[in-house]
């Protein structure tokens, strides 16, 4: 059993404000024999030839042990032809009048049948038909909610959602057809939902584990889940004990989601918090340089790259494409310092499970 920590959907202001041999990396693995058949050889002895029955044992391929929150995850329950009917409980715009775009929270009834973990997506499919005069493609969305949901009551789920709209070359205005569905609806309102689906983005088992998670704007969802599971609910089987290290990059303050949860979080525990916005049009380093994620990640890089010599550290990517790239000419120079080739270094680590990415 668990007990969700009440705590309300914020809104925010409108107003800015060389490595030794790492060892150990791969998950333990457990190694199972099968038995070959039994087949039979002639043996000649004495001028005779005597049937000798021979029995070989070989290694069955090893079974991977995962590092993450993998057993009983349920994938693809509700699929486009017979997708789940999710009603609208709560719809409520989480950014200022003066951010670059609008930024929605919602949450959706599911009366437990959409059995998810933190971490993995559903799909909506929105209503109406397209073009050709068929049913719209879903768009997957990351979960913005811990499996217990916003009520602590395992019967919701909530989502991240960024309104798009843009100008095309001709100069017509664009409008997103999902995120503008799911934006405009109102409490009462019904979707169509699929999924639950995903597995990268899976929580590491160890709760003494240090958690970086690095994202950009609606890429916050996922962690949002992480982050309630770690200090807003309280589980039998779970009590996080270790580091939670959030990035969190936006163009200005009033882009900033969930910012007062993420304060509480890091009052009420100090020692398993870390908390560092990035906002690019609004903060420079000391350089001068406009302040994005990894020019906000550089000014730890030292200590970063500390951390990922553990085997115990995890990072999270979640967001806009080309994050990872300005990540990796942080940790590029850094390695070389070492000795290490981060590029293939990073392969290692992703063979752990230690280096999860889900970008768009």
């Amino acid at each position: 059993m668990a007990a969700a920590v009440s705590a309300g959907v914020s809104l925010p202001s409108s107003k800015s404000i060389s490595l030794p041999t790492r060892t150990a990396i791969f998950s333990p693995e457990r190694i199972n024999f099968n038995k070959v058949p039994l087949y039979y050889r002639n043996v000649s002895g004495g001028g005779k030839v005597i049937r000798a029955q021979v029995t070989t044992e070989a290694p069955a391929k090893a079974e991977k042990i995962s590092k993450k929150q993998e057993e009983g995850v349920v994938v693809n329950k509700y699929r486009p032809k017979e997708p789940y009917i999710g009603r609208c409980l709560l719809n409520t715009k989480i950014t200022g009048d003066d951010a670059p775009g609008e930024t929605w929270h919602m949450v959706f009834t599911t009366e437990g049948e959409i059995p998810y973990r933190e971490g993995q997506s559903i799909g909506i499919i929105a209503d109406g038909l397209d073009k050709n005069g068929k049913p719209h493609k879903l768009r997957l969305y990351s979960i913005a909610s811990s499996a217990l949901g916003d009520f602590g009551d395992s019967k919701t789920v909530s989502l991240c959602v960024k309104r798009l709209v843009y100008t095309n070359d001709q100069g017509e205005i664009v409008k997103g057809v999902c995120s503008n569905f799911l934006c405009d609806l109102k409490p009462g309102s019904e979707a169509k939902i699929t999924g639950p689906v995903g597995k990268e983005m899976l929580m590491p088992k160890d709760p003494n584990a240090t958690v970086i998670m690095l994202a950009t704007g609606t890429g916050i969802a996922p962690f949002r889940g992480f982050l309630w599971k770690m200090f807003f609910e309280k589980h039998d089987d779970y009590k996080f004990n270790g580091l939670a290290w959030l990035f969190l990059g936006v163009p200005t303050g009033s882009s900033l989601l969930y910012k007062e949860e993420f304060e509480k979080m890091k009052e009420k525990y100090p020692d398993n918090f870390r908390l560092d916005f990035a906002v690019s049009r609004e903060q420079t380093n000391e350089k001068g340089e406009k302040m994005y994620i990894q020019t906000r990640m550089a000014q730890y890089a030292e200590e970063l790259w500390e951390l990922l010599k553990k085997d115990n550290t995890f990072v999270y990517m979640c967001g806009l494409k080309g994050m990872e790239k300005g990540i990796d000419d942080i940790m590029v120079s850094l390695a070389a310092k070492d000795g290490i080739d981060w590029i293939e270094y990073k392969k290692q680590l992703k063979k752990a499970e230690q280096w999860n990415v889900e970008v768009y």
